[in-house]
């Protein structure tokens, strides 16, 4: 299984950012920052006379920020397997990987146990013979998976992807 460091090294670039400009505001608003007076500019005098102006600038700025706020609360939360259904079982994935062992490529393979059964996911590469994987698993594998998990009624709901 594959996993993708971009969502760790973008969640740590934004939580960096997010709480160093957490820190200034922290650190401006307790007058404990260097040497400025409570008093003192953060923007240059032409930016502050133009802002005070004409204010709506400062709204799409804050339009945005909330936008990535938002955007960063629901990837973190798709980080941490937030609206997935069940527990992954490794039991399952191994007897999966092992009925499938003839089929190369494979990834984002895995299986979950929820409340209303098993959810089997894989994904295969087009070059790959989706009818011999479709009937495998029909045949053979999915009952095997059910009957080492829970048992022979046990739905089972299994989402093929395949790649191109």
């Amino acid at each position: 299984m594959r996993q993708y460091p971009g969502n760790r090294v973008g969640l740590a670039v934004v939580g960096a950012t997010l709480l160093g400009v957490g820190g200034y505001a922290w650190l401006r608003g307790h007058d404990r920052f260097f040497d400025l007076t409570p008093t003192a500019k953060v923007l240059p005098a032409q930016a502050h006379r133009a802002l005070a102006e004409d204010p709506w600038p400062l709204w799409f700025l804050a339009l945005g920020l909330l936008l990535l706020a938002l955007v960063s609360l629901r990837w973190l939360l798709v980080g941490l397997g937030w609206g997935r259904r069940g527990t992954h079982n490794g039991t399952g994935t191994a007897m999966l990987f092992v009925g499938l062992k003839g089929v190369d490529g494979l990834s984002r393979t895995g299986v979950r146990v929820a409340e209303d059964g098993l959810r089997i996911g894989l994904t295969c590469p087009s070059p790959a013979d989706v009818g011999a994987v479709v009937s495998k698993l029909d045949q053979d594998i999915v009952g095997r998976i059910r009957r080492e998990i829970r048992d022979d009624e046990t739905p089972a709901l299994v989402r093929l992807h395949v790649r191109r």
